[in-house]
């Protein structure tokens, strides 16, 4: 396997979302990363999605999205056998990524004071609700739980957004910490701990608003014109005349049309943007009206002003623009299934999709022939029930 990171051994210990999106950005910059589950609770997430035959398969799409390039092992960590072999593999990876409750692996023996000691170039990132210290460390949480105490369900008007934006943007924080970690260990030869916490990365996506509720000097502003959405004469569009130059920009664009907005010119100033009154406003959104968003759109491309039709995710995924960076990539063994690359390209040792995401169990063998076991050793271990 080819790309940026194909040097690298990581131990996949993630389950749900934002560990296996993590551990699933290494595997596309050609990391070796082998998740390991138990053989009698593997990753929920195998069991979710549209597919009712891929669920029962255990390659649900919520799993399929993020496991490709990963090879699979199946490991009971709370045998002896189970920890000692796990504790072999550790010998030789360079990266250990975990998203269970804070002090679970510490409770099997597999916590960083163990593992770092058996290696010390380890890096060894957690993915946890609340970090690894303070009151909530050792408490569960799931992305909606997330978006509910950090204040984003509220900044959303009440209302959860529909997507699990924070997971994913948590294991994007991971993978990022990840690699800052190895970089930081060719300099000095060592490896550390990370603690990723998805409360912190919600706060991150708010920086300003977050920043605001904190701030001495509190100010109640109502949505910015520029930055609305607005129905035309057959849909919807989402106009982004976000700095005061731009207003100015729009105000032009109406006047040569032949639809002036009044008072939309005089904006200079950020002020200016906070005080347009409700005259303006109004005007606005009748002028919206008189022509299609397509219209709109080829009028506002063409005076350098950002805007775009509000668009449902089915047709959303059908973007012309997807298409030409080949975001979605075809399931290696799967024709029916598309799945996500990175959502970055690079010259050179760039994202590439090379092989399905592997089912439960399915490179046990051969994870752990690579250790040296014989076949007799690894057929003892099914028996038992230690590796599926």
């Amino acid at each position: 396997m080819t790309g940026a990171l194909n040097t690298l051994k990581v131990l996949d210990v993630t389950h749900v979302l934002a560990g296996p999106f993590c551990t699933y950005q290494l595997a596309l910059l050609g990391a070796d990363v082998i998740k390991i589950e138990s053989p009698t609770d593997p990753d929920c997430a195998r069991g979710r999605g549209p597919d009712p035959q891929a669920n029962a398969k255990g390659l649900g799409l919520n799993y399929q999205v993020q496991g490709g390039n990963k090879r699979a092992l199946s490991l009971d960590l709370a045998t002896p056998r189970g920890r000692e072999i796990i504790l072999q593999l550790v010998q030789e990876a360079d990266v250990l990524v975990e998203n269970y409750t804070t002090g679970a692996l510490e409770r099997l023996g597999l916590g960083y004071d163990v593992l770092g000691e058996i290696n010390p170039r380890l890096v060894h990132c957690s993915i946890t609700g609340f970090g690894d210290t303070g009151p909530d460390a050792k408490a569960g949480a799931y992305d909606n739980v997330i978006q509910a105490i950090s204040g984003t369900i509220g900044q959303c008007g009440g209302s959860k957004p529909g997507v699990s934006f924070i997971d994913y943007s948590t294991g994007y924080s991971a993978a990022f910490a990840v690699t800052s970690a190895l970089l930081q260990r060719s300099q000095t030869g060592r490896g550390c701990h990370i603690s990723v916490s998805m409360l912190e990365v919600a706060m991150q996506m708010m920086s300003p608003e977050a920043a605001a509720a904190q701030h001495s000097v509190k100010t109640t502003r109502r949505k910015e014109p520029g930055i609305a959405a607005y129905d035309t004469a057959d849909s919807r569009l989402m106009l982004g005349a976000f700095r005061p130059q731009q207003y100015v920009k729009l105000a032009a664009l109406l006047e040569r049309i032949g639809t002036p907005v009044e008072g939309l010119g005089q904006v200079e100033t950020w002020p200016d943007v906070w005080a347009i009154p409700d005259p303006v406003r109004s005007s606005l959104a009748a002028v919206f009206r008189t022509r299609t968003t397509a219209q709109w759109l080829d009028l506002l491309r063409a005076a350098d002003l950002p805007g775009a039709a509000v668009q449902n995710l089915s047709e959303a995924v059908e973007n012309p623009q997807l298409a030409a960076r080949d975001y979605f990539q075809p399931n290696p063994q799967d024709s029916d299934a598309t799945l996500p690359l990175t959502a970055f390209r690079m010259s050179l040792g760039g994202p590439d999709l090379t092989s399905a995401p592997p089912m439960h169990g399915e490179h046990s063998r051969a994870v752990l022939a690579e250790l040296g076991l014989d076949e007799d050793h690894i057929d003892q271990l099914i028996a038992e029930g230690v590796v599926k």
